[in-house]
């Protein structure tokens, strides 16, 4: 079944026929705003696969018929993946081809398929990815951030004190740190990011992404807070924040410090406390930790 009829795609109005894939999962990055912005592999591989399960067809629908695929769809979302799964790897076992598309951008980046893709792997059938738009990269390319060193980590907790719990980890990350946030929960972000990354950090906030009204902000998180505060936001956000200056620390200060604390506490508390007072590796603490000990015994 793998090896089906051609499926067609047009394009402005010009018609192609799809080429005949081999039997597999296909994870097919889409448009995250303009319909244009989408591979001619992408097209032929909706258009030739057996079945393309979508987060919500109706959305994904706006795609397909702005390129006439008529390719059949199942709605695959957070609330039934795991039922759907075993579904969707019974049908690849019998040699079919399946595309998984988001609403947006590239699949299970803060989407879902992961179990899916997990359990395909475990079950050694064939994947491939078919690459193509993902929000945090467009925005990391436009913000005037570094973009050499990089993480992201998605949408953080909705209550503030989960939320804050969560920076508070980040805090001494040198590295550009990427976030998404929905609009009604974008205040609540950045009161939380002033509180913990404090307010001079450089950030930028990247609103619509390849559509009409795509804005870019780059400001110090104070100045970013003060002027959205209040303001309408409309669709998701993406948020950059640069990374946590490096300190120069003198070795004898902080191990100084090390020796101290391991007079009254335990090795793992000690070492615990200096990395992440300095900001340093915790391999690099707790070997000096156990140098200190063995001078002592």
């Amino acid at each position: 079944m793998g090896l089906l009829q051609m499926g067609k795609f047009f394009i402005d109005g010009r018609e192609f026929n799809a080429p005949k894939l081999n039997a597999g999962l296909y994870i097919v990055a889409t448009p995250i705003g303009n319909l244009r912005d989408i591979s001619i592999r992408a097209l032929e591989t909706l258009a030739a696969v057996d079945l393309i399960i979508c987060e919500d067809s109706r959305t994904s629908a706006k795609l397909l018929n702005h390129y006439g695929i008529k390719t059949k769809k199942l709605s695959f979302h957070e609330h039934n993946e795991k039922e759907k799964t075993k579904y969707i790897i019974k049908r690849l076992k019998e040699g079919e081809t399946i595309a998984l598309i988001s609403d947006a951008g590239t699949p299970l980046i803060s989407d879902p398929g992961f179990p899916l893709v997990q359990q395909a792997r475990d079950e050694g059938l064939d994947i491939f990815a078919i690459a193509g738009p993902s929000a945090l990269i467009a925005a990391l390319s436009v913000s005037g951030l570094p973009s050499d060193n990089f993480s992201f980590f998605g949408f953080l907790p909705a209550k503030s004190v989960a939320r804050e719990k969560y920076m508070q980890k980040l805090k001494n990350n040198q590295e550009t740190l990427i976030f998404y946030e929905s609009p009604h929960r974008l205040a609540a972000f950045l009161d939380s990011a002033q509180n913990i990354f404090g307010s001079t950090r450089k950030a930028a906030i990247i609103f619509e992404i390849s559509k009409q009204y795509e804005r870019i902000m780059r400001n110090s998180l104070s100045n970013l807070n003060e002027q959205l505060k209040n303001k309408q936001i409309k669709g998701e956000a993406v948020i950059l924040i640069s990374g946590a200056k490096k300190i120069n620390i003198d070795e004898n200060i902080w191990q100084e410090e090390l020796a101290n604390l391991l007079k009254n506490n335990s090795l793992k508390s000690s070492v615990e406390n200096i990395t992440a007072k300095y900001n340093l590796k915790r391999k690099q603490v707790y070997d000096a930790a156990l140098k200190i000990r063995e001078k002592k015994i």
